[in-house]
This record gives structure tokens, C-alpha cells and sequence, in this order.
């Protein structure tokens, strides 16, 4: 659920503290990655360094996840491919070399040097300001007395704290006004400061040019595998439904066709009962490639796009589906039919598993982004664990850069939103 403007300001200061208390454990894992690196020429140096870096990156990752959640800033993680294991030193030596020559593992260590001081002035800073307006408030209602009568002197902005304090309505009233100020702006300056921290953030713990290049290879190859993994698939089960379908009925017509030859003389009645069997045969067979075709591209989906498409994929759904559709115009062929086909199976998949009743379907276009949404009212509880469908559609529109994102509580309801960047090419469809 999007927070409002008020939460964000309510909540932004703490979380600024929070993301300031983590610099507590991080910089006891900065202190043993350096003294593990002191020992770098050392055969136990060399042996202990992937694991502190390994630490290191697991320690700064809580920062990316708390940044990208708290912040309107995006931190990708940066870190260069590792290489494949091998066994034995020279999978460990190469591992090493891998973990050392990688710079986001120094920025990593940078980072952790550095963000104790940085984060005082920006990210905790609001909630600093807020602990310092409620000192003033207990200052003005006793402590200022306490350290009064105890002999004591003390500070507070520009009023000073001693013997009498409490009695001096003026100073109380400006301990009272500095400290209100300062629980005020800690409040306004909440979501800036940490939207500051955030780029800061992104400045050392997300990835450089080179990282973002190799991390970009790694993901078009691993789509590419992904892609042709789907499309074989996809032929192995086109090359079964014709093996086992249409193909063996026409194998079996043929064969009727014969015997109808050699009975039109002898006993043209059984004859005339083999052709009607065989012309609805020949029913089956047109009906089974429609079918097959279908699972390849259905008609509907060439003929009026994606929209309508699942307009029709609706309306012989058992569950009561409601379709929303805008799109100003037709994305490419290969993004709607991936498109398609994923709320296909998610459809399927709330028919067998989600005991809902009702799905709703919400497509738009949106900053060059096909946007699907799938909500339905079940019991909830889906994953994109082990062999989940879900996942398998990710990898299908994974191929195009789209992202899924899943959300399903126990007790419902489910929400499935897909992303495909793509272009629109094809004349304006009418939205619902």
C-alpha cells in the first residue's frame, strides 16, 4: 500500500536512525575485511578473503533493500559475475582473484569508512534533531533543575542550563520554542534527508559503468538460455499434440479410406458407415489443429491484439473474469504474445489453486511499459519458489526484460504485476 505524504514524513526520520544503527555491525565486518586483508600475503589471507568479502556484501545488501524500500533511489547490486567453482586451489585462487580485482568490493569497504560520519548529517540527522527537541521538552519540565541543584551546568542551543533554571520563565519558554523548532523540522526534513542519503548510497554501493556492462551480459545471456530452453519446449510439445492428435487421426483415416476402397463393391452399407466414422475423424483432426494452432498464436490475438485477446481468454474462463484494458495502440507481435500467454497461465493457475471466484485483469501502457496487473480474491499463499509456474512465466518475459512481482498474503488476495518494456506499433485499439 503507497504511503501518503504524512506517513512518509512521520516515518522517514526513524528510518534514517535505523539505517545510522546499521552502521554498527557493518563496521565491526569492515574491521575484520581489513584484518583479514593485512594478512593478504598470507596463505590464511588468501583463504579467508572470498568469506569477509562474501560478509561484507551480505552486511551492505540490507542497506540496498532498506534504500530502494525507504527511497524514491534505485541501488542495483553491483558486483562483477563470479567465476564458475572448481575444486581444489585453483577454483579457490581464482575466486580470490575474482573478489579482489572487483571494485565494488573496495567500494564496499569505502563505504563502510566513510558512512558513519555521512549518515550523522543526512539520513539520521532528522531523527537527531527530534531526540534533541525532546531533551529540551524534559529539560524544560524538570531535568534543567535537577542539573541546577546538583551543582551542574549545561547547555542547550543558546540557553544556558543552571542553578534557578526552572524559575526563569524565559528560558524555559526558549527551551521550550528551540526544542519544538527542532522536533518540527526533523519532521519536514525527513523523506529530503534520506533521499539525499540515497543518492549517496547509490554513488558507492551501486554498480560502476564496467559492473553494470558485465551484470547486463550475464542477464541477455542467461535470457537468451532462457529463450531457447521455451522454445524447444515449445517444440517438443507442438511435435507431441501432432504426434499423438491430429497426425494418428489422419494416419487412421487413411486407413479407413482403404478399407472403404476395397468394401464400395463388395458391401457398399459398411462402406457407406466407415465414411460417415471417417469424415467425423476429419472433424476431430481440423478441430485439433485449430486447437494446436491456437496454442501457438491464437487468431483473435493476430488479428485484434492483446486486449481483445484476453477479452476472449475471459469469457470461456470458469472463474468470472473482469478485463480492463487501455492501451492506445498495439505493442510488437513477440511482447503480446509473451504477454498473452502469461496471463493464460495465470489464469490457469487461480482456477486450480487459488479457490477464488472472481479475477481482475487491469493492462495498460505506462512510460513505455506494458503494464499487467492479475488480482484475484483467493485464499493466497502463491511463491515463486521451487518449480511454481510463476516462475516459469518470469523466465518467459524475463527474455523481453520484464520483471514480475508478486504479492499474496495468507488469506488473499493475490496480486500478479508484470512489466515488459516495449514499444507500440500497431493502430489504435478502442480501450474497454
Amino acid at each position: 500500500m503507497e504511503e501518503t505524504r504524512l506517513q512518509r514524513h512521520v516515518r522517514a526520520p526513524w528510518r534514517g536512525l535505523t539505517l545510522w544503527l546499521l552502521g554498527i555491525p557493518a563496521t565491526l565486518v569492515g574491521l575484520w575485511f581489513i584484518t583479514v586483508v593485512s594478512m593478504i600475503t598470507s596463505f590464511v589471507g588468501v583463504l579467508l578473503f572470498p568469506s569477509s568479502a562474501m560478509l561484507l556484501r551480505n552486511q551492505l545488501d540490507a542497506y540496498r533493500v532498506r534504500i530502494n524500500r525507504w527511497t524514491d533511489v534505485r541501488i542495483a547490486r553491483p558486483y562483477l559475475p563470479e567465476p564458475e567453482q572448481e575444486p581444489g586451489l585453483n577454483g579457490m585462487f581464482k575466486r580470490f582473484i575474482a573478489l579482489i580485482s572487483d571494485p565494488a568490493t573496495w567500494r564496499d569497504y569505502l563505504w563502510v569508512l566513510t558512512d558513519p560520519v555521512v549518515s550523522v548529517f543526512t539520513a539520521a540527522l532528522p531523527a537527531l534533531l527530534i531526540l534533541y527537541g525532546v531533551w529540551g521538552y524534559v529539560l524544560a519540565a524538570f531535568a534543567g533543575d535537577m542539573i541546577g541543584h546538583y551543582g551542574g551546568s549545561d547547555w542547550y542551543a543558546y540557553i544556558h542550563v543552571t542553578e534557578g533554571f526552572g524559575r526563569d520563565t524565559g528560558r524555559v519558554v526558549s527551551t521550550v520554542a528551540v526544542a519544538t523548532a527542532c522536533i518540527a523540522l526533523g519532521y519536514v526534513i525527513g523523506p529530503k534527508m534520506l533521499t539525499a542519503y540515497g543518492y549517496w548510497g547509490r554513488a558507492l554501493l551501486g554498480p560502476t559503468r564496467k559492473s553494470e556492462l558485465a551484470l547486463r551480459v550475464q542477464h541477455l545471456t542467461e535470457t537468451r538460455s532462457d529463450a531457447v530452453d521455451a522454445s524447444a519446449a515449445e517444440l517438443r510439445r507442438i511435435e507431441r499434440d501432432l504426434h499423438d492428435g491430429a497426425q494418428a487421426r489422419l494416419v487412421a483415416m487413411g486407413m479407413s479410406l482403404g478399407a472403404i476402397e476395397h468394401l464400395l463393391d463388395r458391401d457398399p452399407e459398411k462402406a457407406r458407415l466407415l465414411l460417415a466414422e471417417t469424415r467425423a475423424s476429419s472433424a476431430k483432426a481440423l478441430h485439433e489443429l485449430r486447437d494446436l494452432v491456437r496454442g501457438i498464436h491464437p487468431p483473435v490475438l493476430a488479428d485484434r491484439g492483446v486486449g481483445d485477446a484476453v477479452r476472449a481468454l475471459a469469457l470461456d474462463h470458469p472463474l468470472d473474469v473482469e478485463v480492463s484494458a487501455e492501451l492506445p495502440a498495439r505493442p510488437e507481435p513477440p511482447v503480446e504474445s509473451a504477454a498473452y500467454f502469461a496471463v493464460s497461465e495465470i489464469l490457469t493457475n487461480a482456477a486450480k489453486h487459488s479457490g477464488a471466484s472472481r479475477v481482475w485483469v487491469d493492462m495498460r501502457y505506462e512510460n513505455h511499459m506494458l503494464r499487467i496487473t492479475v488480482t484475484d480474491d483467493g485464499r493466497g499463499g502463491a511463491t515463486l519458489e521451487g518449480g511454481s509456474g510463476l516462475r516459469g512465466i518470469e523466465r518467459r518475459i524475463g527474455t523481453f526484460d520484464g520483471v514480475l512481482a508478486l504479492s499474496s498474503p495468507l488469506g488473499g488476495p493475490t496480486i500478479v504485476t508484470m512489466e515488459l518494456p516495449c514499444a507500440l506499433s500497431s493502430p489504435k485499439i478502442s480501450p474497454s
